[in-house]
């Protein structure tokens, strides 16, 4: 009976880990990329604000914290789902608040400002990761499907599910690399094509990723077979999401502080 339960436990650790947004590699990546585009003063007031530490040290903290009494009101904060056919403006809104929602509260919060230093060390290690779910495309995802995650799926001969294979399968096959090398090699932006990636705000961003998962449905009906040629289509958009996250949270970022 004591092996059943742990049987029963392992195979329920892919859907929990696979509910909250890209897996570790790819929100480090995003605030790595974040950090590299924050002008200097606003990086010293923001790991002042975190504590002494960076943004890539909290990127994973709220997928861990939703899981626990105290943060559990943030669990429907990772993403926001759209049914086939709808849009986000017609897709009725979860009562208990989604990525966009958060997302634009956090920033209204921390730029009026007056925030003891405790909550604003919280709303800021919210924001960088829930900036980085905004860019996940499954977290835009079918409500009918949980975002993929009842979509069933092979990547190569492993049995998975869509959601679990665009939040951390393909960003690990796309390149074997760290976060920093992630950075090195992405990061490399005309000045011009910043601003063209930071522009708008959350609810464009959001709808942008929409538009990514909408044709990652189309793409991958059930029962596919993942392999070589669709990590190598979709690689581009990976790196395109990580960049279009990393950037826009700098941005953000370098809006809250740089008066403060």
């Amino acid at each position: 009976m004591a092996m059943k339960r742990i049987a029963l436990l392992l195979l329920m650790l892919p859907v929990v880990s696979c509910a909250f947004g890209w897996g570790q590699k790819g929100h480090d990546v995003t605030a790595y990329i974040a950090e590299c585009n924050l002008s200097p003063d606003v990086y010293r007031k923001v790991v002042k604000a975190l504590g002494g530490h960076s943004p890539v040290y909290y990127a994973n903290w709220l997928d861990n914290a939703s899981h626990t009494r105290e943060y559990a009101y943030t669990k429907t904060w990772h993403y926001a789902n759209v049914d086939k056919g709808l849009t986000f403006e017609v897709m009725p809104r979860n009562k208990k608040g989604d990525v966009v929602s958060a997302v634009t509260d956090l920033v209204e919060k921390l730029k009026a400002g007056g925030l003891d230093p405790q909550t604003e060390e919280l709303y800021l290690k919210m924001l960088i990761h829930l900036v980085g779910d905004m860019h996940c495309p499954m977290h835009a995802g079918h409500l009918s499907d949980l975002g993929g995650n009842t979509i069933p799926v092979k990547f190569f001969s492993n049995k998975t599910n869509l959601h679990s294979v665009w939040d951390t399968a393909l960003v690990e096959a796309a390149h074997k690399w760290g976060y920093t090398e992630w950075q090195s090699q992405i990061d490399r932006l005309s000045d011009e094509q910043k601003e063209t990636t930071v522009s708008g705000g959350p609810v464009e961003w959001f709808k942008q990723t929409l538009d990514v998962c909408t044709e990652v449905y189309e793409y991958t009906p059930p029962k596919s077979v993942i392999s070589y040629d669709y990590i190598a289509k979709y690689t581009p958009v990976i790196e395109q999401q990580l960049l279009r996250g990393g950037h826009r949270l700098a941005k953000l970022l370098n809006d809250i502080y740089a008066d403060k």
